[in-house]
């Protein structure tokens, strides 16, 4: 009897032991992700496509209910998911949630600076002062600075790989919107300046330039009209979904010889 309890007990151990290996695997294996302005949109798509297996923290500023909902779409995805939220549109709070992001994560593998929009459409001769450095602020600034913060963490990894957001309006500007398209052209030279400056610490730095994608980015400023006469422009036809774009940033995760690149995402809106 006492033979019989022992084997059954060691059987045990030894099932358990395997499980144990087999999640610290898993949790090497896992890719440490930190995607702002995740809450919706491209984001959103991003966040659920690279969720299998992998460890995501979502950043949003004030929509806490549907950065909720792509939370329970990276765990049943098979991913883990973190919310955090903060203006980054602010120094400090860029601060406080990077330092929160490093007690999370003490190593990131990815960066993904999603962060960003189109605050309103504003023609150049009344643009103001104010009106330029809040634009700045939520499209340049924070990118830089969250970059630079998390560059300490991002080093430790063994193919770290920071992706940047910019946009067509950058290519060949768009009327009322000069300012957004400026906004995103600092932060395309921005990439690349990054891109030569931490190769030698094998951080590599890309960025994506979406077209005109239908998410509540455009619900926001740009009539059914507008979206039409996009639509009618573009070669291909139609306009883009968040999928092309979290596509996009996708392989530029897993392609580990590209750095100081923006790949363009736009139906052929706008050609070289």
């Amino acid at each position: 009897m006492g033979r019989q309890a022992c084997t059954l007990q060691f059987c045990t151990i030894s099932y358990n032991w395997n499980d144990s290996i087999t999640t610290f695997l898993e949790f090497l294996m896992a890719k440490k992700i930190i995607i702002t302005g995740a809450s919706t949109g491209i984001g959103a798509e991003t966040s659920r496509m690279l969720a299998p297996g992998n460890e995501i923290i979502v950043h949003y500023y004030s929509s806490k209910g549907p950065a909720e909902a792509v939370a329970a779409d990276i765990e049943k995805a098979g991913g883990k998911a973190h919310l955090l939220q903060a203006d980054l549109s602010k120094s400090d709070e860029c601060e406080r949630f990077v330092a929160e992001c490093a007690k999370l994560f003490p190593v990131v593998d990815v960066l993904v600076n999603n962060a960003g929009g189109l605050i309103r459409r504003q023609p150049i001769n009344e643009l103001d002062w104010d009106f330029m450095i809040e634009t700045f602020a939520l499209n340049t600034f924070s990118t830089m600075k969250v970059t630079s913060l998390c560059v300490p963490l991002l080093e430790k990894a063994e193919d770290p790989v920071i992706i940047n957001m910019t946009s067509i309006a950058m290519r060949h500007g768009a009327p009322s919107a000069t300012l957004y398209g400026a906004s995103k052209g600092a932060l395309d030279t921005f990439t690349r300046g990054a891109a030569t400056e931490l190769a030698p610490k094998k951080i590599r730095v890309n960025a994506v330039a979406p077209g005109v994608i239908e998410t509540p980015f455009h619900e926001k400023v740009s009539t059914p009209e507008k979206m039409k006469s996009f639509k009618e422009n573009t070669p291909l036809k139609r306009n883009g979904r968040a999928r092309h774009i979290a596509q996009a940033v996708k392989y530029l995760i897993e392609n580990d010889f590209m750095t100081g690149a923006t790949v363009d995402v736009n139906g052929g809106l706008f050609m070289y």
